[in-house]
């Protein structure tokens, strides 16, 4: 650009381009700057910035130099770290979807096969459904007559608490069996008769 200015503009200074830097420096000027640019200045490999020679090190373990997982103790190549901490690091934690308990990516698989089997109470259709079948199920039962998906502020997996309080026994009958009751009376019945009889023959003997 500062060529393209000296040609439009008789006045402006004409520029040369650095062999090493490749920055437009006056003409005037040039070799001072190359011989100070090559003595001084390194190109780095990596990225292609000029950079002075007694920096080059730590510019190169900031920007370049490969980083060591605290979590899995693996090298990775700097241009990949995000991809590896998000996405790639076994040990990185991560939330189940059945019940958001966090653990290690590695562990995730064998413990959703687990968590995924449990069952949580559907209050619709009054069944307990399997976890790993709780989307497919809403999405087949749960049609309305005017055949839309029926909506619910629940979350997509049921909530612990959601589950309906145990069935309450019916109240045992006070007295027994009416078979029971029967010979009760009987029993009583007789020995009524019994006692009435004893102190009628001793009312007699009198």
């Amino acid at each position: 650009m500062a060529a393209a200015v000296a040609d439009s503009d008789p006045a402006a200074p004409a520029t040369s381009v650095c062999p090493h830097c490749q920055r437009e420096i006056p003409s005037s000027n040039i070799d001072l700057h190359s011989v100070h640019c090559a003595r001084n200045l390194q190109k780095c490999q990596h990225c292609g910035e000029m950079v002075p020679r007694k920096l080059m090190d730590e510019h190169y373990n900031e920007n370049h130099a490969p980083l060591d997982c605290s979590l899995c103790k693996q090298t990775i190549e700097r241009e990949s770290w995000g991809l590896h901490k998000s996405e790639k690091c076994p040990q990185r934690m991560v939330a189940c979807e059945y019940c958001e308990f966090e653990l290690p990516a590695v562990d995730l698989h064998e413990h959703q096969d687990v968590c995924g089997n449990r069952t949580e109470y559907c209050q619709t259709c009054r069944k307990y459904i399997r976890l790993r079948e709780w989307v497919g199920h809403e999405i087949q039962c749960h049609i309305n007559s005017n055949g839309s998906a029926e909506t619910s502020s629940a979350r997509t997996i049921p909530e612990r608490e959601m589950r309906p309080p145990p069935p309450v026994r019916p109240a045992r009958p006070a007295h027994g069996s009416p078979h029971k009751r029967l010979l009760f009376t009987i029993a009583v019945t007789g020995i009524a008769v019994m006692v009435g009889s004893i102190l009628f023959q001793r009312d007699e003997s009198f």
